[in-house]
């Protein structure tokens, strides 16, 4: 596992790093050997679980979990472990919009989605598998010693992924695709703030748990995170309009074509990108408490709104 603590390294190397520390564990976890208390794992849906979690990404919600815990003095295998269950979750989530029925992605980080490269039935359970093995890595005893703390994530990860976070966010996404009616700012921050929000913020607040952060700096972390997690959105949408396939790695321009519920629609290209901005401040602005300290989690707000895929 690569160092998190030293100070010498970069928030790109940072990132890279914790990427790397991702893949390994999350690697060592798709395997075919079955875990005490299941009976076998098939080889095909370990497969299709392993193309929809392992093929590549900027890992950025485990390195948020991975850096909030490190600016509270916390690091190693539990704390890569809750951030490899948040990372999970977002697997999941991404093979489950791929699917027809939701988003209909052919192509996610450049490769075939989960659906296209074995079969729909296949992607839903490599999707319910995923977001089963978050839960089951979260409340094993080798995450955190103490049970009360891995009971705060486990209810903090079902919080933030199921009906009142991005579930529930992506429920109120395909209303919107449907609806006659100009979708309003107010409803637009709603659905983002559940769909991708939630467990942006929750990756944060997951480092704030397995650290022990005293309630003052959990609400530090978690305004963050809430900032944080809107200012994604909002570049994601500007990414959609402004950029091609290539550079995505994903069909470009699909937003507009679906009368997606985006910022850029309501407020205009430049307006989403004054919102994008303000909100990278804002998420800056919540760690002011920590100083230099937080300076990789600065950097990840800025890397967020610049960021071109």
């Amino acid at each position: 596992m690569s160092d998190p603590n030293d100070p010498e390294m970069t928030f790109e190397n940072r990132l890279g790093a914790v990427a790397r520390d991702v893949a390994v564990l999350l690697g060592d976890l798709l395997t075919e050997t079955p875990l005490p208390g299941e009976i076998a794992r098939p080889s095909v849906l370990v497969g299709a679980m392993r193309h929809g979690a392992l093929n590549g990404g900027k890992r950025l919600r485990p390195f948020l979990t991975v850096e909030a815990a490190r600016l509270l003095g916390a690091s190693g295998p539990g704390v890569l472990r809750a951030a490899c269950a948040v990372e999970l979750v977002h697997c999941y989530s991404l093979v489950h919009d791929d699917l027809p029925a939701m988003d209909d992605d052919d192509l996610r980080r450049g490769q075939p989605t989960v659906h296209r490269a074995y079969d729909e039935a296949t992607a839903i359970l490599a999707g319910d598998s995923l977001l089963t093995l978050a839960f089951d890595v979260m409340a094993d005893e080798a995450t955190h010693p103490d049970a009360s703390v891995r009971a705060a994530l486990v209810l903090g990860l079902a919080r933030a992924s199921g009906l009142g976070g991005m579930a529930g966010g992506q429920m109120f996404d395909l209303a919107a695709e449907a609806s006659p009616n100009p979708h309003t700012v107010a409803e637009i921050d709603r659905l983002q703030a559940m769909k991708t929000g939630a467990l942006l913020r929750f990756a944060v607040e997951a480092g704030a748990i397995v650290a022990g952060a005293s309630p003052e700096q959990t609400a530090q972390l978690v305004a963050y995170g809430k900032a944080l997690g809107a200012a994604f959105q909002v570049a994601d949408d500007i990414l959609d309009a402004e950029s091609d396939e290539e550079t995505l790695g994903k069909k470009a321009g699909k937003d507009a074509g679906r009368n997606k519920a985006t910022l850029v629609k309501a407020l205009g290209l430049e307006g989403a990108k004054k919102r994008r901005d303000e909100l990278a401040f804002e998420a800056e602005a919540a760690l002011a408490g920590f100083g230099e300290a937080a300076r990789v989690l600065v950097e990840a707000a800025r890397f967020t709104a610049a960021r071109r895929s």
